[in-house]
């Protein structure tokens, strides 16, 4: 079975969670499942910005992407997260390989808005890289970043390009790994199973905003590209991925219409 894990949040951020991830999902690969990690790091960027006197703008819940900031990007996202959770994984005994989605053009964008800046919309997938390391045993770690055929570089939405490595490499599941322990309803009650229609519905109705819309809409996405099934759950709970993979219900299982008993 092929699995795409998306980590974000304080995950990154904190050694021991990062750890104890990083050996839950080194477990599941010695089981037989084909895997591939990709991760953000919102938090050290804006991090590492403020601390040069750089301010974070946000439009939509995206990053204003300045040239210095695609500086950054590269230093944060495909430097010192990526590098440190392939360190975590090596750690884990799973060997890792650090990618961001320009290498190979494994994930080729194009701008998405002018006013945004460097903040970029996959628009093709090359899965060939993914195949070639997990055929032969290797873990890819990608950074949410993109280039295009012309040599430029982008920053891309964290959960949008685990949709689209999600939907490149043929997995079947796909599983946001957060600091919230799954999807809530208006009365704050964690709801364990949604349909597609039913986390629509969350939407419109103004109960999904910000981060959990932005989950929520990739969560839609991925189902409409063929993924079977999508989850989103807290990744510091205990044995959490182990949980999942052995048919327990962690955090929030979508399905497609029809999917959802």
């Amino acid at each position: 079975m092929r699995i795409l894990v998306k980590l974000g949040g304080t995950l990154l951020d904190d050694p021991s969670r990062r750890d104890a991830l990083a050996g839950q999902i080194a477990g599941c690969r010695a089981d037989g499942v084909e895997l591939v990690v990709v991760h953000g790091g919102g938090r050290q960027m804006t991090r590492f910005l403020a601390e040069r006197g750089i301010e974070s703008r946000f439009v939509n819940g995206l990053r204003v992407t300045t040239p210095e900031t695609v500086d950054a990007v590269l230093k944060v996202f495909t430097g010192s997260v990526n590098h440190e959770l392939v360190a975590s994984f090596n750690r884990a005994g799973a060997p890792a390989v650090g990618l961001s989605g320009i290498d190979a053009l494994l994930m080729e964008a194009e701008q998405m808005d002018p006013a945004l800046g460097a903040v970029g919309r996959v628009t093709r997938s090359n899965p060939a890289l993914l195949e070639l390391l997990t055929a032969h045993g290797y873990l890819p770690v990608v950074a949410c970043v993109a280039g295009s055929r012309d040599g430029r570089i982008f920053n891309v939405n964290a959960d949008q390009m685990a949709v689209a490595c999600a939907a490149a490499f043929g997995a079947r599941k796909l599983i946001f790994l957060t600091d919230v322990e799954g999807v809530l309803d208006a009365e704050k009650r964690l709801q364990p199973v949604l349909s597609a229609r039913q986390s629509r519905a969350l939407i419109a109705g103004g109960v999904a905003t910000g981060g959990m819309q932005a989950k929520l809409n990739a969560a839609l996405a991925a189902l409409d590209s063929g993924v079977a099934e999508v989850r989103i759950a807290a990744g510091a709970a205990e044995r959490v991925l182990e949980r999942i993979l052995a048919g327990e219900s962690p955090g929030t299982r979508l399905a497609p219409e029809g999917g959802v008993e």
